[in-house]
């Protein structure tokens, strides 16, 4: 999956009606609530087959299980920043911004009928304080405590002032029934095959080819979903999935189709539609623990290899942005950028530069045309990347044609989902191109902190969060830590100046293209979509968990 995403309870009409205002929840053109039912399937290439193991705290897996089968604090848009109240009904922040209190809603129940409650809150935190490898958002960096009050109410605690952290902790974190976990003697490994949430789905089936959520008949939301049934079929790579969904056997698609005006737009100009709002970066992430990556001039000398646009270009027919090495997107965060120190390193395709840089760090062309050590090793890599990904596939022979102009061999090891994932998060790689499993988050600080900060990585061989390259930093990491104890936005943008610094002077890893929430969808059966005029959620069936507050609004016409 690419990701690597309120009201009071509703009990009456008009409570309903409220909710549909806030959430922007679409009606029918009578001003009727739409009827429930219709069968919505999603496309979307996984690169596997499901494993059917619905496991939130597993980051190989959690795009099957996070929003519609369990559930986050609060809903805080990917693209906007608007908060909106989940699991929980309210919650407050201390003057000082270390303690984070939480109102539990009443009345919600699990799929199994059991009551919702703080205990399964706290629970879920603390079973992920336990067991750090299913900290996916590495949140007990700087979290310190999290209990029950006399009250009811569940209050966080934190080493510092951690504001910017609320989107991870509120909004990324999924809460499982301790009734359930607490007898799991082993939940880093566990498989959960019949997941128990409290979300608006349930899974009725799973195969390897496809699973099936059925609307949740008790579901807290009063009269949602409106959705009956969505079915999302298992596609190896774009290929079948792009014919699969331009032939209107699916709604929703969340990948990248070559020609997409030709191939699928016309088709049904009426109907298909499609949005791809820059979300994140995709990096090439060099293994820093290996030679020659702890080698600074190597890697500055790879980034001024490679032809940015022409990865756009080709690889990705425009819809993705050239990225730029200050790791900021643009246009999206702008006003981040330090415009002055980004035209000051010049990073673009620049072969004389590079091969500079690589002289001045000891080595020499080869016979073959490829620099060499001293020793006569050569700088020849190997780069892993997911083999049903055809976009990243093209990007990546684009960026071995920039580097053989310079006189560094790329040789491309194309990868099944769960092996390139497994060797990605443990480390056990050269070099990777993708970008973060974890959701980016509404400014840079996110993305760059999980990309950058020690604290979210782990030693060779152990399941990392972020920071899969393994940079180690204080520096940087102090930046960050800084930028979570202040509100100050002038000064949380001049933090972000700094890292910036970093990341061009460093290169820690290199942003080759700007990731995009890939989106395509047909008005044809279905209404309530999101729109660039209406961006209610991140809009792409793989932004956790916005994919669940699409198919709260999503409805069969009539």
């Amino acid at each position: 999956m690419r990701r690597h995403r309120r009201v009071g309870l509703l009990a009456t009409l008009a409570a309903l009606a409220l909710f549909g205002s806030a959430c922007g929840t679409s009606s029918n053109n009578n001003g009727n609530q739409p009827a429930i039912g219709g069968t919505l399937t999603i496309d979307n290439e996984s690169g596997a087959l499901w494993q059917c193991d619905f496991n939130p705290y597993n980051g190989s897996v959690n795009g099957q299980s996070f929003g519609v089968l369990y559930e986050p604090l609060v809903y805080d848009n990917l693209l906007n920043d608007k908060k909106t109240n989940w699991l929980a009904s309210d919650y407050t922040w201390s003057s000082d911004s270390k303690t984070l209190t939480f109102t539990i809603r009443s009345g919600v129940k699990w799929t199994d009928g059991q009551p919702f409650s703080a205990d399964d809150v706290v629970f879920s935190f603390n079973l992920i304080k336990q067991h750090s490898e299913l900290d996916l958002q590495s949140v007990w960096q700087v979290l310190d405590s999290v209990t029950k009050d006399s009250s009811g109410k569940v209050v966080m605690t934190f080493k510092q002032s951690a504001v910017p952290n609320f989107y991870q902790i509120a909004g990324q974190t999924a809460i499982v029934p301790q009734h359930i976990w607490s007898a799991f003697k082993d939940p880093v490994s566990q498989v959960v095959k019949d997941p128990v949430g409290t979300g608006p789905f349930t899974m009725s089936q799973c195969t390897g080819q496809n699973i099936t959520f059925t609307r949740n008949p008790n579901y807290w939301q009063t009269g949602l979903p409106r959705l009956q049934t969505v079915t999302y079929p298992a596609f190896l790579d774009n290929d079948p999935a792009n014919a699969f969904l331009a032939t209107g056997q699916a709604q929703w698609g969340g990948q990248f189709i070559p020609n997409i005006d030709t191939y699928y737009v016309a088709r049904d100009p009426q109907n298909n539609k499609y949005w791809f709002p820059p979300i994140n970066n995709i990096n090439i992430w060099f293994n820093t623990t290996i030679a020659p990556f702890n080698n600074k001039a190597v890697r500055q000398a790879i980034a001024y290899s490679i032809d940015r646009d022409s990865v756009s270009k080709k690889g990705e027919y425009g819809y993705e942005p050239p990225g730029n090495q200050t790791g900021v997107l643009s246009p999206t965060f702008d006003s981040w950028i330090d415009k002055a120190q980004a035209d000051k390193y010049g990073y673009k395709f620049d072969p004389t530069k590079a091969a500079a840089l690589l002289q001045q760090a000891g080595y020499t062309k080869g016979s073959s045309g490829i620099y060499q050590d001293a020793s006569g090793k050569k700088l020849s890599f190997t780069i892993i990347d997911i083999a049903g990904y055809t976009d990243w596939v093209a990007s990546v022979q684009v960026i071995q044609d920039n580097l053989k102009q310079v006189g560094i061999e790329l040789k491309a090891q194309n990868l099944e989902s769960n092996a390139y994932f497994d060797k990605l998060f443990t480390g056990n790689f050269q070099l990777a191109y993708g970008s973060l499993d974890t959701s980016p988050g509404p400014t840079p600080y996110y993305e760059l902190r999980n990309t950058l900060h020690s604290g979210t990585t782990a030693p060779i061989g152990q399941t990392a969060a972020g920071d899969y390259g393994r940079y180690k930093n204080p520096a940087v990491d102090t930046l960050f830590d800084q930028f979570g104890a202040t509100t100050d936005s002038a000064k949380q943008h001049d933090l972000i100046k700094q890292v910036e610094a970093i990341m061009l002077e460093d290169v820690p890893v290199i942003p080759v293209t700007e990731g995009v929430a890939w989106y395509q969808y047909s008005t044809k059966d279905f209404a309530g979509w999101p729109t660039p005029a209406d961006p209610y959620a991140a809009p792409a069936p793989w932004n956790l968990p916005d994919w669940e507050v699409t198919l709260l609004h999503v409805y069969k016409k009539s």
